[in-house]
């Protein structure tokens, strides 16, 4: 059943891979919490920019885990992400995770009709139905591959409808639809699959929160918007 649910799906949505901005035109900024262990150790943050056929969106992540004193996991990440008439052509980002250096640069090409990606772990084309993995575009859960936004790696996913919730989030009440996102590619190596369960508002297209497992239990949680 779940199958089924995961095609209709894919196949409803497949037509158009890009951002609908007209979803966003009256967003201002998203405000997520980053949430460890049920503990808050970051924020990670989207500014939008409204022109008459463009939107702009600036994202800042920060967070750090620490354990006895020590810090053990760190990003600080900073991107930019530009559409135009619904079309994603440009983005770039910096990011530092425990120190390393990780980027994307991405353009897309007019002529090819695909995307050219400069990334710390990927430089090559890609298809138009990638999307970038950034937790303000509800399009992520239509498209059949996302892009990292840290380092530029394109990986094959499946998303499958779990269940309608009612959601309660700093103490206002949502009515979500709670979706499973997972690589189409059973056999990468555990760090490096997508295992993500996701809860969006359908009412306003809001990604409410984003919950994973890797070195403990993550949450990304809608904190404010307007």
């Amino acid at each position: 059943m779940k199958k089924k649910i995961c095609l209709f799906i894919l196949l409803l949505f497949s037509k158009d891979a890009f951002a609908h901005t007209d979803h966003y035109k009256a967003i201002v900024k998203i405000e997520m919490d980053v949430v460890r262990n049920g503990k808050i150790v970051g924020y990670s943050n989207y500014f939008f920019e409204h022109g008459d056929k463009k939107m702009t969106i600036k994202n800042y992540t920060k967070f750090n885990v620490e354990l006895l004193g020590v810090k053990i996991f760190s990003i600080l990440s900073e991107a930019i992400e530009v559409y135009e008439d619904n079309k994603l052509i440009n983005f770039k980002s910096n990011t530092f995770q425990n120190k390393k250096k990780k980027y994307v640069n991405l353009e897309y090409d007019n002529n090819s009709k695909k995307f050219i990606i400069n990334g710390s772990s990927y430089k090559g084309k890609a298809d138009l139905d990638c999307v970038i993995g950034n937790w303000w575009n509800h399009e992520i859960l239509k498209a059949k591959k996302q892009i990292s936004p840290l380092s530029g790696s394109i990986k094959e996913q499946v998303i499958s409808f779990i269940k309608n919730e009612n959601l309660i989030i700093n103490g206002q009440n949502y009515s979500a639809e709670h979706y499973k996102l997972k690589s189409k590619n059973e056999n990468l190596p555990d760090d490096k699959k997508l295992n993500f369960d996701i809860w969006i508002d359908k009412k306003n297209n809001l990604i409410l929160k984003v919950k994973y497992k890797r070195m403990g239990e993550w949450e990304y949680r809608l904190k404010d918007f307007k």
